[in-house]
């Protein structure tokens, strides 16, 4: 008579038993919970959203009936003369943003690859001092350039660019060191085994590798300073006349929007949302482009 012993049992296979009866009891709590807070996710999405998507159709509906070819190509005009446009402050807004960007992209590219090279005291007070830049209040800033260069040499779109750029700047600073750390480390020690300068690996291996996300750092900059009126109104005076010389007092989207949305004149008011609905469109595809350039380079690279 032969007897059969039961083969002892797998603990591997008893523990897993045990976690997928755990796993099974606990299954429409869990159901319960993911879908609780999916629905809370949603709910702050749409308070977060919805704002939004007010602002602009309320902008949008103020702003486009102002929109017709005489906007684009005509100055601003007193109370009562038809035919105003904002085709003075588009201008001095480029030509100021286009000088502070000029200037502050290669000097704060600089600063953030120092950072994202270097460690030690002089960059910790670098990144120190970037941070505290971005939350001066902009009013500060304005003040600032007026003391600094208005009351020296006089309104001007160079005080303008100089309030502008001193926004911008710590803004590029720390999005480039972010940009610039994000650059894999293996790729920083192949260069260097290969005999590399620090300098060569830097400006041939790190600035292509990191430029995604460099042009969306400066970009964002860009956007974030065509939209600042406080340091304009204090540097810049404004002019009702086309002026191309940045050396001169110059006006600009935001101030124009400042000063006309404050009269008792409904033309004025009616070019003050008309030149809204354009600077928000001009952020808009700053802000949209500048993610939509950097996706396409990532996958360029690839």
């Amino acid at each position: 008579m032969t007897t059969v012993l039961d083969a002892p049992a797998d603990p591997i296979l008893e523990r897993r038993r045990a976690v997928q009866a755990a796993a099974a009891s606990s299954l429409r709590r869990r159901m319960l919970g993911s879908r609780m807070a999916m629905l809370v996710c949603w709910m702050f999405l749409a308070v977060a959203v919805v704002p939004l998507i007010a602002v602009v159709a309320y902008v949008i509906s103020k702003g486009l009936p102002a929109w017709n070819w005489a906007f684009f190509t005509h100055s601003t005009t007193p109370e009562g003369v038809v035919g105003g446009g904002v085709w003075n402050a588009l201008v001095g807004t480029v030509v100021i943003t286009s000088i502070a960007t000029v200037v502050a992209v290669p000097l704060g590219l600089l600063c953030g690859l120092f950072l994202a090279e270097s460690d030690g005291r002089i960059a910790d007070t670098l990144r120190f001092t970037a941070d505290v830049m971005t939350g001066i209040p902009s009013i500060t800033v304005g003040i600032f350039g007026y003391i600094a260069i208005v009351r020296n040499f006089g309104y001007s779109g160079l005080a303008g660019a100089f309030a502008v750029g001193f926004i911008m700047l710590p803004i590029i600073i720390r999005a480039g060191e972010t940009a610039f750390r994000g650059v894999p480390r293996s790729l920083n020690e192949a260069a260097m085994a290969l005999g590399a300068r620090r300098a060569t690996v830097a400006r041939k291996v790190v600035v292509p590798t990191a430029l995604p996300g460099v042009i969306t750092g400066v970009l964002l900059a860009v956007a974030r300073g065509l939209g600042e009126t406080a340091p304009l109104l204090l540097t810049i005076f404004g002019n009702q006349y086309l002026q191309w010389n940045p050396t001169k007092p110059m006006a600009a989207l935001p101030t124009l929007i400042y000063s006309y949305s404050s009269q008792p004149y409904p033309d004025l008011v009616q070019v003050a949302w008309g030149a809204a609905l354009l600077l928000m469109v001009i952020v808009l595809v700053l802000s949209v482009g500048s993610r939509l350039m950097a996706a396409y380079l990532r996958r360029e690279r690839r």
